[in-house]
């Protein structure tokens, strides 16, 4: 069974720092590229990176770049999120999915599983 696992999520000030964690289980997690989403109440649900567990490249949303660093433990299936410099407008649900690196990929709607989410709340 495929599952996404998020965690790390939280309260935190506007300035301060989260990390967020995807743990993977039920695939190849080589074969994946991983990806972090977020929706705010009322909006529509953006992409904000994702990184190829093959060989490591990134891409950001240009929201987040310079703030938020994208990172893979191959040997825990699991990746990382780390996200400083929070503004209140990062406040939403984050979510991490995965698609196969068989096919392009990139921050659409082109992935394959999804996990729960976890909230995170920037306070102004």
């Amino acid at each position: 069974e495929v599952q996404l696992v998020e965690s790390g999520g939280g309260l935190v000030q506007a300035g301060g720092s989260l990390r967020l964690s995807c743990a993977a289980s039920g695939f190849t997690f080589d074969d994946y590229a991983i990806g972090w989403f977020r929706q705010a109440p009322g909006k529509e649900r953006e992409g904000v990176s994702c990184i190829s567990s093959s060989d490591g490249s990134t891409y950001y949303a240009d929201s987040v770049k310079g703030r938020f660093t994208i990172s893979s433990d191959n040997a825990k299936n699991t990746v990382y999120l780390q996200m400083n410099s929070l503004k209140p407008e990062d406040t939403a649900v984050y979510y991490c999915a995965a698609v196969g690196l068989s096919g392009s990929y990139g921050l659409g709607d082109e992935y394959d599983y999804w996990g729960q989410g976890t909230q995170v709340t920037v306070s102004s």
